[in-house]
C-alpha cells in the first residue's frame, strides 16, 4: 500500500473507532447542505466533531455512511470543499489542510474513476493580516542568501557547505548545483511573548501549516536568485511580489560585487525598506569583514541612501530608523549564528508597509492545477481582501478581454484560509476558468470592476547601465508587478544615455496587460538596465 493510500485507510479506520471527530460524506451540495435550516444543522454537527476531537474534526469525503470507497468527480468533490469551507466558517473553524487520491469507481458525472478526499478542520480562525511580513532576499550567487534564511526560519545552524538553504530550494538540480534557479519560499513565526516559532521540517506541508497556525506574528521569505543567468526571475521576486522590506547579503569573504549593486538597484528603486545582512564573517577576520562594512557604505551613499550599522546603534534604532533612505547593516554567520537572534528581533518588531487600501487586487504570479480543486493562481495580494466565494475577475487574456471567476478556496503555506489581506502570499483556488487558460501577469480583480487593458503608456525613466544610448526601437524586458513582457521604447527627444533620466512611451511587443500610473518597473537587456515610472496610460486597440 502506498504511503498516501495509507493515509486514507488510517483516516477510515480512525472513523471507524473513534466516530465522534470523523464524519463521512459521499458529497456536499449547495443546493441541499446550504439550504435554510439545514446549514445550521450541519454548521452545528461539524462544531460537535470539532469539539470531540479537541479542536481538529476529519472529514472523509467521496465515501460511504460506513466508510466505503464511492469516488465522486472532480467537479462534485470540488464543490463539496466550497460548501465545507461555508459549513467550518460558520461554525467558528476553518479547512486547514485537503489530501485527494484517485480511486477506482464511478463520479457522479460518469468518469470511470472518481474521488475521495481527507479534509482537516482546526478550530478558531488564523493569523491577524497586520502582523504577517513579506521579505524579499537578494544578493550575487553565493552570497548565502537561502542559507541565511534557512537558518532563519529552522533555528539551525549551517554546517559552512550551505545545509541549511536545502531548506528552501524546491528543484532536485537546485540542490545538486548549489544553485537557486527560481522563486523559492520559506516561512517563520513569534507567539504571543516573541519567542520565535521555527520549522521542524520545512520539506514537510504541514510543518509550515503548523507554523502558520500557531504564530501571533509570521514572517515569509521570498528568496530569488542570485546567479546573472536568472536576474529575470530575481526582478520577478522584487517587482513582482507584495513586499514589506528587503534583505539584502553581502559575503565578508567576496564583498561588494556588480550583482550586488544590480540588486541593491532595484530593491531601492522599488522604495523598499531594506537591510543589508553582511554574511560569513566567520570565514574571515575583523579587519576584513570592517572593509567589506565600509565598502557597502560607499555603495549605500552612492545611491543617497544612510547606511546604520546595527552593532553600533542597536536593534532598537535599527527598527525605528528603516525607511526609504536609512538601511540597516548587521554582520552575520549561519554557521555560528552571530547576527541571527538580531535578525529576529528586528523581524519580530517591524511594522507591515505593503497593505493598500482599495479593492482587491492580485497580479498572478504562478499557477497550477490540483486535483478535485482545479486552477490555482498564486501571487501576493496587492491591495484589498479576498474571501472564499468572492465572485472576481481574472484577465486581460489573450483578446483583452477579463473572465468572470469565483474563489473556491484560498491557502498560504499549505494553510487554508477562509479570507486574506493586502501583502499576504496566497494560492486561490479558481471556479470558471482552466489552468492553461491563467498566465503570469493577470490580475485578480472584483466581478464588478471596469478594467482597461494596457498595451501602451508613457513613462519616466532611469538608465542605470547601457554600453552606448537608447533610441528609437529599442526593445528591452520591462518587468512590471508579475509582467515580463518584451516591450519597444521611444525616448522623448530620440534618444537617452547612460544615467539619464526621461520620458519614453513604452509598448508592449505582443499582448496588453493592466497597467495603472504610479506603478514602478525594471527593464533590461542583455547589460542593459533601467527603472522607470508609469505615467500615463493608453487603452489597448
Amino acid at each position: 500500500m502506498s504511503p498516501d493510500r495509507a493515509v486514507l485507510r488510517r483516516a477510515l479506520e480512525r472513523g471507524e473507532r473513534e466516530g465522534g471527530s470523523v464524519e463521512f460524506k459521499e458529497r456536499l451540495t449547495e443546493n441541499l447542505h446550504l439550504s435554510e435550516g439545514r446549514l445550521e444543522s450541519l454548521a452545528a454537527q461539524l462544531r460537535h466533531r470539532v469539539l470531540s476531537g479537541d479542536g481538529e474534526a476529519t472529514y472523509v469525503v467521496g465515501v460511504t455512511d460506513d466508510g466505503g470507497l464511492a469516488g465522486i468527480s472532480p467537479a462534485e468533490f470540488s464543490e463539496s470543499m466550497d460548501v465545507l469551507s461555508l459549513l467550518a466558517d460558520e461554525a467558528n473553524a476553518h479547512i486547514e489542510d485537503v489530501k485527494t487520491w484517485g480511486v477506482d469507481g464511478v463520479g457522479g458525472d460518469g468518469a470511470a474513476d472518481g474521488i475521495v478526499g481527507v479534509a482537516t478542520v482546526t478550530e478558531g480562525s488564523v493569523l491577524a493580516d497586520d502582523d504577517h511580513i513579506v521579505v524579499g532576499t537578494a544578493g550575487h550567487v553565493d552570497h548565502g542568501k537561502s542559507t541565511l534564511v534557512g537558518s532563519l526560519v529552522t533555528g539551525d545552524a549551517d554546517d559552512g557547505q550551505g545545509g541549511t538553504r536545502g531548506f528552501l530550494d524546491v528543484q532536485p538540480h537546485e540542490v545538486e548545483r548549489g544553485l537557486s534557479a527560481d522563486l523559492s519560499y520559506g516561512v517563520y513565526g513569534f507567539d504571543d511573548d516573541g519567542e520565535p516559532i521555527r520549522m521542524d521540517n520545512p520539506h514537510r506541508k504541514d510543518d509550515r501549516a503548523r507554523v502558520v497556525e500557531e504564530s501571533d506574528r509570521l514572517v515569509s521569505f521570498v528568496d530569488t536568485v542570485g546567479h546573472e543567468p536568472w536576474l529575470r526571475t530575481t526582478i520577478r521576486g522584487l517587482v513582482g511580489q507584495k513586499l514589506d522590506y528587503g534583505l539584502l547579503t553581502v559575503a565578508a569573504d567576496d564583498g561588494v560585487t556588480e550583482t550586488t549593486r544590480e540588486h541593491l538597484g532595484i530593491l531601492l528603486a522599488t522604495d523598499l525598506p531594506t537591510v543589508v545582512a553582511i554574511t560569513k564573517i566567520d570565514l574571515v577576520d575583523e579587519e576584513r569583514v570592517a572593509d567589506v562594512e565600509r565598502a557597502v557604505e560607499r555603495a549605500l551613499r552612492e545611491v543617497d541612501k544612510t547606511p546604520l550599522r546595527v552593532e553600533r546603534h542597536g536593534v532598537e534604532t535599527a527598527i525605528n530608523e528603516i525607511s526609504e533612505t536609512v538601511v540597516p547593516v548587521i554582520t552575520t554567520s549561519a554557521v555560528t549564528q552571530e547576527g541571527l537572534g538580531d535578525l529576529d528581533d528586528m523581524f519580530e518588531a517591524l511594522p507591515k508597509t505593503a497593505g493598500e487600501v482599495g479593492d482587491f487586487r492580485m497580479y498572478v504570479d504562478r499557477t497550477y492545477n490540483v486535483q478535485g480543486v482545479g486552477a490555482v493562481a498564486s501571487g501576493t495580494i496587492k491591495s484589498g481582501e479576498v474571501e472564499a466565494g468572492d465572485e472576481l475577475l481574472i484577465g486581460p487574456m489573450q483578446d483583452g478581454s477579463f473572465r468572470p471567476v469565483e474563489v473556491r478556496s484560498i491557502e498560504m503555506h499549505y494553510h487554508r484560509v477562509d479570507e486574506a489581506k493586502a501583502g499576504r502570499i496566497v494560492g486561490i483556488a479558481l471556479k470558471g476558468v482552466r489552468e492553461a487558460d491563467i498566465e503570469r501577469g493577470m490580475v485578480l480583480l472584483p466581478r464588478d470592476a471596469d478594467p482597461t487593458p494596457v498595451r501602451e503608456f508613457e513613462a519616466e525613466v532611469m538608465v542605470l547601465n547601457h554600453p552606448t544610448r537608447i533610441g528609437d526601437g529599442y526593445e528591452p524586458v520591462v518587468h512590471l508587478e508579475t509582467v515580463s513582457e518584451a516591450a519597444v521604447f521611444r525616448p522623448e527627444g530620440g534618444q537617452l544615455l547612460p544615467g539619464d533620466a526621461g520620458e519614453t512611451t513604452v509598448r508592449f511587443k505582443f499582448r496588453s496587460y493592466l497597467v495603472e500610473e504610479g506603478q514602478k518597473f525594471v527593464f533590461r537587456e542583455g547589460r542593459s538596465k533601467g527603472v522607470g515610472t508609469v505615467t500615463d496610460i493608453t487603452p489597448a486597440e
